[in-house]
């Protein structure tokens, strides 16, 4: 008789058996791994087959920088759905990890190996037999480790055992029975399965005393798993020969697969109870079997959606939290701006500010300017014409020094109401007042071109201006040229008014700079967008051309 169910638990059990021996390959090989808190909990629980286990590998995923983590985390999620059957998502879970390792990074090996282990069990769950045996080759190629790699090769040998190639599963098992004498456990699993398929190959063949010695193993090492697959393959093996030994390794797979509580291999071992068992005891394993059967069907269905709902929820708060972080983003974005603004319109008011305190400022200093330029120009430029009227003329007109005074006086009052002459149309006769009053016996002041024509079109800005200018050329004249006669020409040339003045005093010596009233003169004409030419190299006398425009 073939046995009835064909190692089911040995396929369940490699899975487990290749991401532990994984781990432990990465122990032996020093890769620096730091685990998470969540990842450390997923262990505890896996090591208890506590189903939350899944919960915090998938909260890894979720949340781990660290891509080996990440990997290690589904390749330990892959194992869980296995074990509760789910072939598909185990393989989806496996295939996830490797996206995040690459065959270069040596610390990425084990991992690797323990997800080719994982890809291989799950197709050969799914009877894609060729698949199987090209992830366990890889995995085998991989390995670091004679432990990890006498996983890979005993799962491949079992592929072949499923396809019914017993020669190559012999020529496999019997290449790493000899690597499997370091470990009392792997060398009895290897012997084990090796003898079961010499058996399945040659039904003749006598298995027993192997099985016994890998049986006898297992006891002495008290591997709980070890002993459930003996007491099946035992089972299987006097099914037909010795129905009385093997109803007995029937009762004792139960019993073991109880304290494992493992419930693939009780169903397994009831299965074999029913065969063997005499018919009043059948009925109540049976009722057994049926209870297990569904409550494993339902709990795996439970488990399948559970995975589903535990993934949507961690993609779901995945989502949730990147919304977040977007919307607190943006009100930082917000925040700033609002600072910034804030900010720009503190800079602005403190520049604004600034400036206009500058202008200010700039503003009393051109006043003070403008009006010592007017104390100047008004009061002593005209004290000064006064005195030279009262000096060269013989006879003093009283009322007119009188006149003149008082209107000295009205202009000098006038100074701090920034009050300007505009309002004065005859600018000719001015010009002939001014000028006139520096004639002295000993001066002769003559000029030309200064007609009502001839001002009608200059600015009262420029009237304004050149007043004072004039008079401050006449009163340096008078101080320090000594001149005879004075001339002056007052014409228009291209937009442009001009005024020519010579004299036959001493001029300027060579080397000498302008007085304030002088440097004071010319800062006015430019000002004004005009310009003062001496002229130095003259012999005798002095002459000067100042150039004003009209507007």
């Amino acid at each position: 008789m073939k046995p009835v169910l064909l190692k089911v638990l040995p396929l369940l059990l490699w899975s487990t058996i290749a991401a532990l021996s994984a781990c432990k390959e990465q122990r032996s090989d020093k890769v620096h791994i730091v685990t998470s808190p969540d990842y450390s909990k997923g262990v505890s629980f896996l090591e208890r087959r506590n189903d939350s286990a899944y919960y915090y590998f998938n909260k890894v995923v979720t949340t781990s920088k660290d891509s080996l983590q990440i990997a290690m985390a589904y390749n330990n999620m892959a194992v869980i759905e296995n074990d509760d059957g789910d072939d598909y998502g185990g393989q989806e879970m496996a295939l996830t990890s490797l996206r995040y390792l690459h065959e270069s990074r040596a610390r990425d090996l084990y991992c690797l190996v323990a997800d080719y282990n994982v890809l291989g069990n799950s197709s050969l769950n799914l009877k894609n037999y060729d698949a199987a045996i090209g992830y366990y080759d890889r995995a085998a190629a991989l390995a670091k480790s004679e432990g990890t790699k006498t996983v890979a090769l005993n799962n491949k040998a079992v592929v072949y055992r499923e396809k019914g190639q017993y020669d190559q599963a012999i020529a496999l098992y019997d290449s790493i029975l000899l690597r499997a004498k370091r470990s009392k456990k792997e060398y009895a699993r290897v012997l084990t399965n090796l003898t079961m398929v010499r058996w399945l190959k040659d039904t003749t063949y006598r298995a027993a005393p192997e099985l016994m010695m890998a049986l006898q193993l297992r006891r002495q090492e008290k591997d709980l798993w070890g002993l459930n697959s003996s007491y099946s393959h035992l089972a299987d093996y006097y099914a037909t020969s010795r129905p009385d030994s093997a109803l007995y390794y029937a009762r004792e797979m139960y019993a073991v697969a109880s304290r494992l509580a493992s419930p693939d291999d009780e169903l397994e071992a009831l299965q074999k109870l029913i065969l063997l068992s005499p018919l009043g005891a059948v009925k109540q394993y049976f009722r057994r079997y049926q209870h297990l059967s569904d409550s494993l069907q339902t709990a795996r269905s439970r488990a399948k959606n559970q995975f589903a709902l535990i993934r949507y929820e961690a993609e779901k708060n995945k989502a949730e939290n990147l919304r977040l972080q977007q919307d607190n983003t943006q009100k930082k974005v917000e925040i700033l701006r609002e600072r910034f603004a804030l900010f720009g319109s503190i800079v602005g008011f403190v520049l604004v500010l600034g400036w206009l305190v500058a202008w200010f400022r700039n503003r009393i200093r051109t006043s003070k300017l403008r009006t010592s330029q007017k104390v100047h120009d008004v009061v002593a430029n005209g004290l000064y014409r006064l005195m030279t009227g009262v000096e060269h003329h013989g006879t003093i007109d009283r009322d007119q020094l009188l006149d003149d005074l008082e209107v000295l006086y009205e202009r000098s009052r006038d100074i701090s109401y920034d009050r300007d002459d505009s309002e004065r149309q005859d600018f000719h006769s001015i010009i002939a007042q001014l000028l006139g009053s520096f004639s002295t016996p000993d001066t002769r002041v003559v000029f030309k071109g200064n007609s009502q024509e001839l001002w009608a079109k200059v600015s009262d800005a420029v009237k304004n201006e050149l007043e004072p200018i004039l008079q401050e050329l006449m009163i340096n004249m008078k101080k320090h040229s000594g001149a005879g006669n004075v001339f002056f020409r007052f014409e228009r040339d291209d937009g442009q008014l001009v005024v020519r003045y010579m004299d036959d005093g001493s001029g300027f010596p060579p080397g000498n700079s302008f007085g304030n009233g002088l440097t004071n003169t010319e800062t006015r004409i430019k000002k004004m967008g005009g310009r003062l030419i001496f002229d130095r190299n003259n012999p005798k006398g002095l002459k000067i051309e100042i150039s004003l425009p009209i507007a």
